[in-house]
């Protein structure tokens, strides 16, 4: 693809996004199971969350890209998999290396749509995929801080940023970072709440799972996030529950960061997606990453998504503040700006290729042994 295709691929709004993935897949005569959302979107239109499948019904090697888990992140990873679609391997290439993608878009068209991270129940929905019927994970970090992080006002008071600074003093930036990010049950307005019972788009993608993988033995997942690291650079994080295909995951993508091992941006999760492809998948290997772009410096990032957080807490009457704070939101997690979208383009393009090649040659070296 030369430049103008590549930055054709992403758009403005989640109906603009949705449309151009729904037209390639109609180029390529590919069917799209439409999962719909009983609620409209912020332009009035239809939400779903849309799949694809590009390969044999039957393959039992399977690549699922994923985007948008955290709607607004999900410009990236639209553009990700509508660009992968348009250059998509013939059906005969596909079905000869028995191999197919499973394209799920927009897990969370809510939160796409109306430029929220999280879905119509607030909830974040990587902190949701927990056991419920289990006593739920505690944070008390985030209590601690809870009304600080949205309090009454927008912006801040000094004294409030204050507290909160003396709370990194102690329990130092990384500490802030896991008790405002780690995922906690209580605060149902507050930031990362992981829910009470399994969200919409929680059922909806463990719906997909046992209706396009049942078959599959061999399964690779590119999950497309926004929002930690240096602008335009994708972290590749592996996310994976089983430690065991860490060599195979980093023969295929190069080197990884963990969670677990504190070498990524982010921090480990209660309740993440991949919880869902462990327990959904059980007949198959499963080897992935989480494809984390940076946009800007995480002061910026932060502020943005509490001030979000502290719109949806407490309303604002200021219809000019409100949609400064929406605006603000986007620009944090899609910066509209050509290198930016290029640099997505090419790490992501090749992270998807990356996976394929290495699902086709670890089946070639199994059958040569």
């Amino acid at each position: 693809m030369d430049k103008k295709q590549i930055i054709a691929l992403f758009s403005a709004s989640y109906s603009e996004a949705r449309g151009k993935f729904l037209q390639a897949a109609a180029r390529r005569g590919l069917a799209v199971d439409s999962h719909e959302l009983s609620l409209a979107g912020a332009q009035g239109e239809v939400l779903a969350t849309d799949v694809v499948l590009d390969g044999p019904a039957d393959a039992s090697k399977v690549l699922v890209v994923i985007s948008g888990v955290h709607g607004v992140e999900g410009f990236c990873g639209s553009a990700i998999q509508t660009g992968m679609l348009e250059l998509g391997a013939s059906v005969q290439e596909q079905a000869r290396h028995d191999l197919a993608v499973l394209y799920v878009h927009a897990v969370n068209p809510y939160g796409f749509s109306h430029l929220r991270r999280a879905t119509q129940e607030n909830i974040d929905l990587n902190r949701n995929f927990v056991d419920f019927s289990k006593p739920l994970p505690v944070n008390a970090g985030y209590a601690e801080i809870h009304d600080l992080l949205l309090p009454p006002e927008w912006p801040p008071q000094p004294a409030t940023e204050d507290l909160l600074d003396a709370y990194r003093e102690r329990h130092g930036a990384r500490g802030l970072q896991r008790a405002i990010s780690l995922g906690q049950h209580v605060h149902a307005d507050g930031l990362h709440y992981g829910g009470s019972e399994p969200a919409w788009s929680n059922r909806t993608f463990r719906q997909i799972l046992k209706t396009y993988t049942p078959r599959a033995r061999e399964l690779a997942s590119i999950d497309i996030h926004t929002g930690l690291g240096p602008y335009g650079v994708g972290e590749r994080i592996f996310a994976s529950f089983d430690e065991a295909v860490l060599e195979r995951a980093t023969r295929w993508w190069g080197a990884l960061t963990s969670v677990t091992t504190g070498t990524s941006t982010s921090i480990p999760l209660t309740g993440p997606i991949q919880t869902a492809l462990a327990e959904e998948c059980p007949q198959a290997r499963h080897v992935g990453i989480c494809l984390e772009y940076g946009t800007w410096p995480m002061s910026r990032v932060s502020a943005a998504m509490r001030a979000e957080h502290w719109l949806h807490r407490h309303g604002c009457a200021d219809a000019v503040k409100a949609a400064s704070i929406r605006q603000e939101m986007r620009d944090a997690f899609f910066p509209d700006a050509d290198d930016w979208k290029l640099a997505v383009w090419d790490q992501g393009a090749q992270a998807c290729q990356q996976a394929l090649r290495g699902l086709k040659e670890d089946a070639a070296a199994t059958l040569a042994a």
